[in-house]
């Protein structure tokens, strides 16, 4: 059986994505999400309009790689990136935890996601079989396209 560790990120978080919009009613951007940036290092907001459910299909590969309770405080660090500053030298800045927060509450209340006492957030028996499921299915993509793989299979 694959694991999520065993697909390329890039594939696996755009099939988690589509599934969570199609499939979990709990994951749906709210209202302000079209206008806000994702964080102080960033100039726009993004131009994908799936930008949610990409952001939620990360986090929870986050949860799933890291395998211990992640929190929010950990995301921030995870999303942030260099503030660009003019002349002066760029400065590492935090990513928005309202973005995060949202998510890891939409995904609480999909039961893909449990919190653990004060030690953060971690993924819930269901949401690693549907992640193990959406990672199978993709590398059966992978194969189709790429036969040699079948042997890893």
């Amino acid at each position: 059986m694959v694991n999520v560790k065993e697909v390329p990120a890039s594939m696996f978080i755009e099939e988690l994505a589509k599934y969570l919009k199609e499939n979990v009613k709990s994951v749906r951007p709210p209202e302000w999400a079209l206008f806000v940036k994702t964080g102080p290092h960033k100039e726009r907001v993004p131009d994908n309009t799936d930008w949610w459910y990409l952001r939620a299909a990360s986090v929870l590969r986050k949860l799933y790689v890291s395998g211990e309770p992640v929190g929010v405080g950990t995301l921030r660090n995870v999303y942030g990136g260099l503030k660009r500053r003019g002349s002066a030298p760029p400065h590492f800045r935090r990513s928005g935890s309202s973005i995060i927060r949202h998510v890891l509450h939409q995904l609480e209340a999909a039961g893909l996601v449990v919190k653990v006492g004060r030690r953060g957030r971690t993924l819930s028996p269901s949401g690693r079989s549907l992640m193990d499921s959406i990672a199978n299915e993709v590398f059966k993509k992978l194969v189709e396209s790429r036969p040699e793989l079948s042997k890893y299979g």
